[in-house]
């Protein structure tokens, strides 16, 4: 009979905040697959649990992810940790779950506290829509284009941030976001909690002074959708209708289609696109 794989939520800081589930769990499987098994071992001491364990991470996860489902088809129930929070986010648990998948496997979900969700709760946002980017590219070409990529977003976004980064990070978000409204988590749950509501301005000289120290958590207000509407229109007042259609068309959309874009983005019925080209294209026959 084949094992099952149980994805288990751990504490982000605090060891009180593990689950009754989740130590249950941990106490009656059959292996334990950790990101840090010298991490979790200081939880199963906390618990009171003596279980077999291997290491499971970015570094060994192809081989080690082979093994693993191995163990599962001889039967063994595995329980899979990272050193806090769910696993599957922002780590390589993400990977055998899709393994197992494909292999038929069955993954059951232990749930447990979240970095990301904690801090979007207490940042004082917008809960209803929000976006989770993770960590940024640290390569830089990559890392401006996602950052760009923000700049219109209109829903909260969460983003997470190693101490040695976060200095940086904050300065460019700054540049390219302009002073919007952010939240920045520091060691959650943990003794040393700290969280800033302040503006992108205050956040990017806040560590001109001071090193910074922990994991942090960075949440962003979304851009008021009144904004973005607004910026939008004023870039196609920089254009005619007639510009603005033939955009749509050389990038292979038929003129219709065009014609109903073009109507989209500048807040105009399609008739009145269509009545104002034609009163382009007749003051052009006029000079």
């Amino acid at each position: 009979m084949t094992g099952k794989l149980y994805l288990c939520g751990t504490p982000i800081g605090n060891l009180e905040d593990i689950t009754l589930r989740v130590i249950k769990v941990l106490k009656e499987a059959d292996l334990i697959a950790a990101e840090d098994t010298r991490q979790t071992l200081k939880l199963l001491n906390h618990i009171g649990i003596k279980k077999p364990m291997i290491s499971y991470h970015e570094h060994n996860r192809f081989e080690r992810g082979k093994q693993l489902i191995d163990k599962l088809k001889q039967g063994l129930d595995i329980a899979l940790v990272t050193d806090a929070g769910m696993p599957g986010i922002s780590d390589p648990g993400e990977d055998i779950v899709k393994s197992c998948i494909d292999e038929g496997i069955e993954v059951i979900p232990v749930p447990g506290a979240t970095a990301s969700i904690t801090a979007l709760v207490v940042s004082g946002f917008s809960t209803d829509k929000f976006v989770f980017e993770g960590f940024l590219p640290r390569e830089n070409r990559e890392r401006k284009i996602r950052i760009n990529s923000l700049k219109n977003e209109t829903r909260t976004t969460i983003l997470y941030e190693a101490p040695h980064r976060i200095k940086s990070t904050l300065k460019e978000l700054y540049l390219k976001l302009g002073n919007r409204r952010v939240a920045i988590c520091r060691e959650l749950t943990k003794k040393f909690e700290q969280i800033y509501r302040i503006t992108l301005f205050e956040a990017s000289t806040m560590y001109d002074d001071c090193k910074p120290r922990g994991e942090y958590v960075i949440v962003l207000e979304g851009k008021p959708m009144e904004e973005v509407i607004s910026e939008q229109r004023e870039r196609w007042d920089d254009i005619s209708i007639s510009e603005h259609i033939s955009m749509y068309v050389n990038q292979g959309m038929s003129k219709k289609d065009a014609m109903k874009r073009a109507a989209k983005d500048r807040g105009i019925s399609k008739r009145e696109v269509y009545r104002l080209s034609l009163d382009e294209q007749g003051n052009e026959n006029r000079t």
